[in-house]
């Protein structure tokens, strides 16, 4: 007796799903270091930040079995264990970006890494879609056919374990593959902060609680109603408390606003910084208690060579507090100065503690993670002895 075959929505529920978890867990293990920082975000919010430690590795873990469930169901080993697994991560996923989305809390759910940024509410729409169809592979995995022996099913599983996680243990270690970030090679950073003329800003909507003095009839309306309707020239209506501000429509945003650098006064260095006009090295070690001292010590070498051969500049940037990085830097005897700025957009300018970064009138020529730091000579002979 002949097997039945399986039918058309099941084999599309299976390409569609399987090709996304694929596409969405090597876009996130790209950047393993960046979806663990999403999750952090995500374990402040429950209160569990006793497991930040573990955030890395879970990112790892986490986008790796993207890879595995989604190469698994396309060619349909171990078929009732994966739909089991894939129904109960998308129902995961789901409360996540649900809970996002509804209580605004998290701002971007990290779906797709920095390449496709989505709002909480399209996340979520996305993983409506994704249970339905999971839905159907779940409810026919019986059905779910393999295209290979059994044996070279398993195979092939295997391989796919040792693939996504050893790709993601890769880029933690030396970068992204891909740099979807604002601070890549060739960007220029004074021009990603930049609002071109003309661009619309945000617009809000504000939301009065009205009162009537004589009747003590109660209205909310918007500042539009308000207006249009002439309310406001009614002495009788009264505004209570403070409007509330809604955001209805986003304008233009440059791909980098956060980003100041002061010196330990207070001083803005942003634009003297960023808009050095000659080579100049930034290095970027966002938590001194946290960073790789041998490489700092390997980077000071490199920084004292190029400051007394080609009077390079080189400088650090940290989120700790002058006085602890100050303390660093003389146990250490670090040559380059300090200069301080927020941890987010430091953990934004290289996904590495610390990461170095080579500009010249605000563009970067190179960014390294500590692992990949090219050797003096290399450096030199690329960057420095034609500038």
């Amino acid at each position: 007796m002949t097997k039945k075959s399986a039918s058309p929505l099941l084999w599309t529920a299976r390409i569609l799903v399987g090709l996304l978890f694929i596409f969405s867990g090597l876009i996130k293990i790209n950047d393993p270091l960046g979806f663990s920082y999403k999750l952090e975000e995500y374990f402040e919010v429950f209160h569990i930040t006793f497991l930040n430690g573990f955030a890395l590795s879970a990112s790892i873990i986490l986008c790796s079995l993207e890879i595995i469930l989604g190469f698994a169901l396309l060619i349909g080993v171990r078929a009732i264990s994966v739909a089991w697994g894939l129904l109960l991560l998308i129902i995961f996923f789901a409360f996540l970006t649900f809970y996002s989305a509804y209580f605004e809390v998290v701002q971007t759910c990290g779906c797709f890494g920095d390449a496709i940024p989505l709002t909480p509410w399209q996340s979520f729409s996305k993983d409506v879609v994704l249970l339905l169809l999971i839905l159907v592979i779940f409810i026919k995995r019986k059905e779910i056919s393999p295209l290979f022996s059994a044996k070279t099913g398993d195979r092939l599983l295997v391989a796919s374990i040792i693939v996504s996680v050893g790709f993601g243990l890769y880029t933690y270690n030396l970068s992204p593959v891909i740099d979807f970030l604002p601070y890549k090679v060739g960007a220029n950073i004074l021009d990603e902060m930049k609002t071109p003329p003309g661009a619309k800003p945000d617009e809000y909507e504000l939301t009065y609680n009205l009162k009537n003095k004589k009747t003590g009839e109660k209205k909310i309306m918007t500042n539009t109603e308000y207006m249009k309707t002439n309310i406001w020239k009614d002495n009788n209506w009264v505004i209570e408390g403070t409007p509330e501000r809604r955001l209805v429509k986003l304008g233009f945003t440059p791909k980098i606003r956060d980003l100041v650098i002061q010196d330990a006064q207070g001083n803005d260095y942003t634009k003297e910084l960023i808009g050095n006009p000659f080579n100049n090295v930034v290095i970027v070690a966002y938590n001194l208690a946290e960073t790789d001292d041998q490489a700092l010590e390997r980077l000071n070498a490199t920084a004292i060579n190029l400051a007394q051969n080609f009077n390079t500049r080189t400088v650090m940037l940290t989120s700790n507090s002058h006085q602890y990085a100050e303390a660093y830097a003389k146990q250490h005897k670090l040559a380059f100065e300090i200069f301080y700025a927020d941890g987010v957009p430091l953990k934004t300018m290289v996904r590495a503690n610390p990461g170095i970064l080579l500009l010249k009138n605000g563009t970067i020529l190179g960014k390294w993670h500590y692992h990949s730091m090219p050797k003096y000579d290399d450096l030199v002979k690329k960057y420095f002895q034609q500038q």
